[in-house]
C-alpha cells in the first residue's frame, strides 16, 4: 500500500493480482461484486466511520492469503487466514459465507453452522444464505432445520426448483405427503418436462396408496425419459405389489435391457417366473447372473441365496462357499452359507460358519440362535446354553436369545433357571408378549397354575386379541372342570380369531366334554383330530369323547394311536386302553 495517500481517502488500492484472485474465489457462489466488501457497507463506512483504512486492508491482505491457499489445497492455513480476515472485518457477510464453506469442506460442520446463521442474520431475506445453513444443517443429521431453511429459502426465491426438490425428499421421507405433493405440483406447472418431479410424484401417490394415480405419474416420467431407472422399478414394484406379474415381467425384463448388470431385478424376475411356473426363463436369468460375473465374487451372492430359496442346496453352497474363501469378512454370504448347510443337515459345516460370526454383525444374534438349536438338536444341551448365555451378555437387548434359552432350561425341566431367564427379559422389555406368554406357560409346567393364569391374562392386557392367551386360560380350566362358561368365552373368542387352529378348537371340543354335552364335545373334537392327526393329546381326547357317546371300538383305536404318537403320560393311555377291553370282553 502507498504510506502517501491522504487520511481523508476511502478507496482503498488492491492489486491487480488481489482483484483477480478474490473472483476467481467467488465464482458463482454469490453474486455479490468481485471484492469482498460490498458498496452498501462502502457507503456505510463513508457516512459512519467504523474500520481504518488500515484494518480494512488487513482485512483484503488475509483474505488474498486465503484465496492463494484455498487455490493450493492448504485448508488449514486457508482457515487461519479467512479467520483473521473476519476478525478485522466481523460483519463482512461475504467472509461469513466463505468461512462457512470452507468448514463444510473441513468436516468442521459445527463451526460451519455457527457462520451459516451469521450469514441468515446479517442478510435474513438472501436466499443462498438459508440455503447454505440447509445445507450444513442435512450434514449435521438435523432435518427439521434443514427443512425449515429450505422453506425459507423458497418463500425468497419460488422459482428454486433444486430447493424444492430437496424438500419435497425430505417432506416424503416424513411422511407429509400432503405438502409434497404440492411443491411437486408447483415444479411440474413451472417445467412440465421436469422428469425426476414426475418420478417423486408417483413416490408419494404410491404412499398414499394411490395406485393408478401412481401409475400414471411413473408412466409420464418414462415418457419423458424411457430409461429412468428408478421409475422402471418402481413402476415394476407397483406391478408386482398388485398382483399383476405380467405387467411386472415387461417392465423388469425392460430394465435388465438397459441394465444388465442390475442383480436385484434380476433376482425378482427369476422369483416371478417360477411364481408364473416359467422355470425355463428363470433358469435364463440365473444364467445371465453367472456371466456376467466370476465364482466367488460378490455379485454370484445374489445367485447364492436364490438356489438356497428353492431348495437348490448344493448350487447354494457351492456358490457361497467360493465367495466365504474369497471374502472372509462377508457376513451374510457367512450366515446363508451355514442356514444351506443346516438345510443340507451338514450340521458340523453349519455350526462352524455360524461361530464364525462376529458380535459386531446384524447376523450375530441369529446366527447364535441357530447354533444353539443344532447343538440342542444333538443333545449337547450345556453348549447350547453357554452360546445363547454369551449371547445375551453381548446383546442383552433382544427378547429372542432370552426366549429361545427358556426353551432350552425348559427342555432339561430347569423351571426355575427358565423363570429367572424370562423375567429378565422382561426387565428389558416388560410388554413382551411371547416372552410374557412363554414365562405362563413355564409357570404351569412347574405347578404354579394360579400364577400362570395371572400370567396369561398379563398377556391379554398388554394384546387384547391374543387368541393363544385366551386359548390357555379356557384349556386350563376346562381340564380342571370349573369357570367352565368363562373358559367357553374365552375359546370362542380365541377361534373367531384363529377359526383354523386345531389346538382352539380341541380346547372347544373338551369344555363342551367337561359340561357334559358329549355330542357337541365329538363333532369338534373329530373336527380336531382330522386336522391334527398326529398329536397324541387329541387322540387321548377322542377316545376319552367316544367312550362317553358308547363308542368304544373307535376309542380303542384313538387310545392305541395315541400310543403310537408317544403320548407323554403312556401309563395313562394304558390304564384306559384296559377299561375299554375290559368294558368290550364283557359284552
Amino acid at each position: 500500500m502507498h504510506t502517501s495517500r491522504k487520511k481523508t481517502s476511502k478507496i482503498i488500492w488492491v492489486p491487480v493480482m488481489a482483484l483477480v484472485l478474490l473472483g476467481g474465489c467467488m465464482g458463482t457462489e454469490s453474486k455479490r461484486p468481485s471484492t469482498p466488501l460490498s458498496e452498501s457497507h462502502v457507503a456505510a463506512e463513508q457516512a459512519e466511520p467504523e474500520f481504518n483504512e488500515d484494518t480494512l486492508a488487513r482485512s483484503y491482505s488475509e483474505f488474498l492469503a486465503f484465496a492463494l491457499n484455498t487455490a493450493h489445497g492448504r485448508y488449514d492455513e486457508a482457515y487461519q487466514n479467512l479467520r483473521k480476515a473476519i476478525e478485522y472485518n466481523p460483519n463482512e457477510v461475504f467472509l461469513q459465507q466463505r468461512m462457512a464453506m470452507l468448514l463444510r469442506q473441513m468436516k468442521k460442520l459445527e463451526e460451519a453452522k455457527e457462520c451459516a446463521d451469521k450469514c441468515v442474520a446479517l442478510e435474513p431475506e438472501n436466499a443462498e444464505h438459508h440455503l447454505l445453513a440447509a445445507e450444513i444443517a442435512a450434514l449435521l443429521g438435523d432435518e427439521e432445520a434443514a427443512m425449515t431453511s429450505y422453506e425459507r429459502a423458497i418463500q425468497l426465491d419460488p422459482d428454486n426448483q433444486r430447493a424444492r426438490l430437496v424438500l419435497t425428499n425430505y417432506l416424503i421421507k416424513k411422511g407429509r405427503y400432503e405438502k409434497a405433493l404440492m411443491h411437486l405440483e408447483r415444479i411440474i406447472k413451472q417445467d412440465p418436462d421436469l422428469v425426476i418431479a414426475y418420478y417423486y410424484k408417483g413416490r408419494v401417490l404410491l404412499e398414499q396408496g394411490e395406485h393408478k394415480k401412481s401409475e400414471e405419474a411413473y408412466l409420464e416420467a418414462l415418457r419423458l425419459n424411457e430409461k429412468m431407472e428408478p421409475a422402471l422399478f418402481d413402476l415394476g414394484s407397483l406391478y408386482q405389489m398388485q398382483g399383476n406379474l405380467e405387467k411386472a415381467v415387461d417392465i423388469y425384463e425392460r430394465l435388465v435391457e438397459y441394465y444388465p448388470v442390475n442383480m436385484a431385478v434380476r433376482e425378482r424376475l427369476i422369483e416371478i417366473y417360477y411364481k408364473l411356473g416359467r422355470k425355463d426363463d428363470a433358469e435364463g436369468q440365473m444364467e445371465a447372473i453367472k456371466s456376467q460375473s466370476k465364482p466367488g465374487e460378490r455379485a454370484r451372492q445374489s445367485l447364492g441365496l436364490i438356489y438356497l430359496r428353492h431348495g437348490r442346496l448344493e448350487d447354494s453352497i457351492n456358490e457361497l462357499e467360493m465367495i466365504v474363501q474369497a471374502w472372509p469378512d462377508d457376513d451374510k454370504s457367512r450366515y446363508f452359507l451355514a442356514a444351506a448347510y443346516e438345510e443340507n443337515q451338514e450340521l458340523e459345516a453349519a455350526a462352524g460358519h455360524f461361530r464364525g460370526i462376529g458380535v459386531d454383525s446384524e447376523y450375530y444374534t441369529n446366527a447364535k440362535m441357530h447354533l444353539a438349536y443344532i447343538l440342542d438338536s444333538q443333545e449337547k444341551t450345556a453348549e447350547a446354553e453357554q452360546e445363547l448365555r454369551e449371547a445375551i451378555e453381548n446383546k442383552g437387548d433382544k427378547a429372542d436369545l432370552y426366549l429361545m434359552l427358556a426353551s432350552v432350561l425348559e427342555g432339561r425341566d430347569a423351571y426355575d433357571e427358565a423363570i429367572a431367564t424370562l423375567q429378565a427379559g422382561l426387565e428389558k422389555e416388560p410388554d413382551n408378549t411371547d416372552l410374557l406368554f412363554k414365562l405362563g406357560v413355564i409357570l404351569d409346567k412347574s405347578g404354579k397354575k394360579e400364577e400362570s393364569i395371572a400370567q396369561m391374562r398379563r398377556v391379554i392386557a398388554v394384546d387384547q386379541d391374543h387368541a393363544d392367551a385366551m386359548n390357555y386360560i379356557g384349556y386350563t380350566y376346562a381340564e380342571q372342570g370349573v369357570n367352565l362358561d368363562e373358559a367357553m368365552e374365552l375359546i370362542q373368542k380365541a377361534l373367531a380369531l384363529k377359526p383354523d387352529s386345531s389346538y382352539i378348537i380341541d380346547s372347544l371340543g373338551w369344555v363342551y366334554y367337561q359340561k357334559g354335552e358329549y355330542k357337541k364335545a365329538l363333532e369338534q373334537i373329530m373336527k380336531a383330530s382330522s386336522m391334527e392327526p398326529g398329536d397324541p393329546t387329541i387322540a387321548e381326547h377322542l377316545g376319552d369323547v367316544l367312550v362317553k357317546n358308547n363308542m368304544h371300538k373307535e376309542a380303542l383305536e384313538a387310545y392305541r394311536k395315541a400310543l403310537e404318537l408317544k403320548h407323554q403320560s403312556p401309563e395313562t393311555i394304558q390304564k384306559k386302553i384296559a377299561e375299554v377291553e375290559a368294558f368290550l370282553g364283557n359284552q
